[in-house]
């Protein structure tokens, strides 16, 4: 499959063992990694949560994760990269297994609080380590590889979300869990920390909460996020409302891993010119939402995800790699758990805004993520201006 780039090696270079360790532990978790896309839909249909209720404890979450991406980002600095790595991801693991053994919605709402706190405490330290594993000029590469990686651990993850879906829904967190814990150990055996003690590194380094640069970033990413959360949580609602079981939206996923691997070519060139890749990529979702607002046929559905997968590509790596290149060694995880904290704000709002959407009329809420994405293409140039590297 041409598509992809063999792990160890691109344009004739060889990726550090560390990356390479990095990535096939992050697609390891990945096989798992599904759950966080059914809890609305299992709060609704095994404990008989209302959509507001199912709403409000995916809300949670997503509010828990936003002191998780600063934790994660300041033990990255203080501690290193690897040991933040293991304690998140074994955190996970236990917080999965709460909202798996939950007998109603109070326990499962402890449970996803609790991995909520966990949940980004991996992503600063991971992706520091990323940047800090090659050249600038290879970043968006090394992010696309780790993005890669994780599309093909997604095929096999959409065909065991749908085998474990088919059985019970619980089953999912439980599969999440054994995922976590294996990648914690792989990167403890093989993962390479380069880092130095917080004692002994430059502690000058600037504040990304004074960078304009940064906090642009972060609005930019805050809207393209919280799309991606309408989506994410919109889905199995949709598929169920449309007729469909739950096993349906496991094959749906496997679909959107499959574009999601064929778009790693879009990433070829990637360095420089970030700002036109994110904004083809808003238009791509925007089309995917609008095929979704009225699909009804599995196939149909299908297209729509492919088309979300394509645009997600070129949203993900491209952003990432600029932020990393907007700090020093010594600010680098502070920035990206600052840029990183998108995600739990869109965590927050989208799960409620989903739902409520969702109570209008199954076709209101993708629409609202067609406007939202033609909104923040429109405004790219703009950030642009204000955001590229000095």
């Amino acid at each position: 499959m041409t598509a992809i780039q063999p792990l160890t090696r691109h344009e004739r270079m060889r990726w550090p063992r560390s990356l390479v360790a990095l990535v096939i532990a992050r697609a390891v978790n990945r096989l798992g990694s599904f759950a966080m896309a059914f809890l609305a839909v299992t709060l609704v249909e095994v404990h008989g949560a209302s959509l507001t209720t199912a709403g409000a404890v995916v809300a949670a979450f997503g509010l828990a994760t936003i002191p998780s991406r600063l934790l994660g980002g300041w033990l990255a600095d203080a501690v290193g990269r690897r040991p933040t790595i293991v304690v998140g991801l074994v955190a996970c693991a236990a917080a999965q297994l709460v909202i798996a053994a939950s007998p109603g919605v109070i326990g499962a709402l402890v449970g996803a609080t609790l991995l909520g706190l966990a949940y980004e405490i991996y992503e600063p330290a991971s992706q520091a380590l990323i940047a800090e594993c090659v050249e600038p000029e290879r970043r968006p590469q090394a992010y696309g590889l780790y993005g890669a990686a994780m599309a093909v651990a997604g095929v096999a993850a959409g065909a065991l979300a749908a085998i474990l879906g088919g059985v019970d829904l619980r089953l999912l967190f439980v599969a999440d869990a054994l995922t976590c814990l294996c990648a914690a150990a792989l990167v403890l055996a093989l993962v390479r920390d380069t880092s130095r003690p917080r004692s002994s590194r430059d502690r000058s380094g600037a504040s990304p909460w004074r960078d304009r640069r940064l906090l642009t970033m972060l609005a930019l990413g805050t809207g393209f996020a919280t799309a991606w959360i309408l989506s994410t949580v919109a889905l199995p609602l949709t598929v169920s409302a449309r007729g469909h079981d739950a096993a349906a939206t496991g094959w749906l996923l496997l679909v959107a891993a499959l574009a999601t691997i064929a778009g790693q070519r879009l990433l070829r060139g990637a360095a420089g010119r970030p700002f036109p890749l994110m904004r083809a990529g808003l238009a791509l979702m925007a089309v995917g939402f609008a095929v979704i607002a009225y699909a009804a046929p599995l196939p149909l559905l299908g297209l729509g995800c492919a088309i979300v997968a394509l645009g997600e590509v070129l949203l993900l790596g491209p952003p990432i790699a600029l932020v990393a290149g907007l700090a020093s060694d010594a600010s680098r995880a502070g920035y990206l758990a600052a840029y990183g904290t998108c995600w739990g704000i869109a965590q927050t709002i989208g799960p409620m805004l989903a739902t409520g959407l969702m109570s209008l009329g199954t076709p209101i809420v993708w629409l609202a993520g067609v406007g939202l994405c033609l909104v923040l293409a429109a405004v790219t140039a703009a950030v642009a201006r204000i955001c590229s590297p000095r």
